[in-house]
């Protein structure tokens, strides 16, 4: 089992990598976040909106027995229709995620957590886990989408994202 800094980190990561994504897609303008390319959830403001809700669901809801938080995922898409809109968004998750960790203590990784849309139940560790690497497989897709677009996208790696370190990529 990870320990409790790991998760910290782990957090921590995929909080500097979303907010490096959001800032180059707001770049690129409000038009642009919300063409429709083809990915899982279509466009780039939908597929920021769909991580938030990931998190939100598994590390808010779940975790934390919050159910009246997480809201259907497709409501929320259609709710975003605006930058202000996904701050509003993106503050209340955040908000919830400092929450749970703020009360985190190495025990409670174990903790058992339940979700309704997957069979079973599974353990907070399991929890962060499945946020951060579903959140990197929708970056992922936008990374695709904005190389097609011969736009270079946002740095993901763990060590210049989590450490401050600067790369040079050939």
């Amino acid at each position: 089992m990870p320990s409790r800094d790991t998760i910290v980190r782990l957090v921590d990561y995929d909080r500097k990598s979303f907010e490096a994504f959001e800032r180059g897609l707001r770049r690129l303008g409000w038009k642009e976040a919300t063409k429709d390319r083809g990915t899982g959830h279509l466009s780039f403001k939908d597929t920021l909106v769909h991580i938030l809700n990931v998190h939100e669901a598994w590390l808010v809801a779940a975790a934390q027995d919050r159910w009246e938080v997480g809201d259907d995922p497709s409501r929320l898409r259609k709710n975003v229709k605006s930058w202000a809109d996904l701050d509003r968004y993106k503050v209340r998750v955040w908000k919830g995620i400092d929450s749970l960790m703020a009360g985190l203590k190495e025990d409670r990784l174990e903790r058992r957590v339940r979700v309704p849309w997957i069979p079973g139940r599974y353990s907070l560790e399991d929890a962060f886990f499945q946020t951060s690497f579903e959140q990197a497989h929708h970056l992922g897709e936008i990374i695709g989408a904005m190389w097609q677009m011969d736009k270079t996208p946002p740095q993901m790696m763990w060590i210049p994202t989590l450490l401050g370190k600067k790369v040079s990529v050939a």
